[in-house]
């Protein structure tokens, strides 16, 4: 690419808020769903988030860095939109993300 790295890094901070935006709205899409066919969800969105921060010396507690990320305090996204995960979608999590 043929861009500054200013450039780059706001082309890219643009994707992530747009990517962030996008699974704000599809509250439908579960995390497990994301980890079993993309290998991350929002949990480790926010978690890179908080890591990000924690390298440049930003103060950013786990509870922000998710509701950054869910656009809510996680608690209330779990109990309006996380629905039980069942048992095939658990055994497929185990076997694609056995650290999870």
């Amino acid at each position: 690419m043929a861009i500054g790295e200013k450039t780059q890094t706001e082309l890219e901070a643009a994707v992530f808020r747009r990517l962030v935006a996008h699974l704000q709205g599809r509250t439908d899409v579960q995390n497990i769903d994301l980890m079993n066919l993309a290998g991350f969800c929002r949990n480790c969105l926010s978690n890179w988030l908080k890591d990000a921060a924690d390298e440049r010396g930003v103060a950013l507690s786990k509870d922000e860095s998710r509701e950054a990320v869910y656009g809510m305090p996680y608690e209330t996204w779990k109990a309006l939109h996380q629905s039980e995960a069942t048992p095939e979608k658990l055994e497929a999590m185990k076997k694609v993300h056995p650290g999870h």
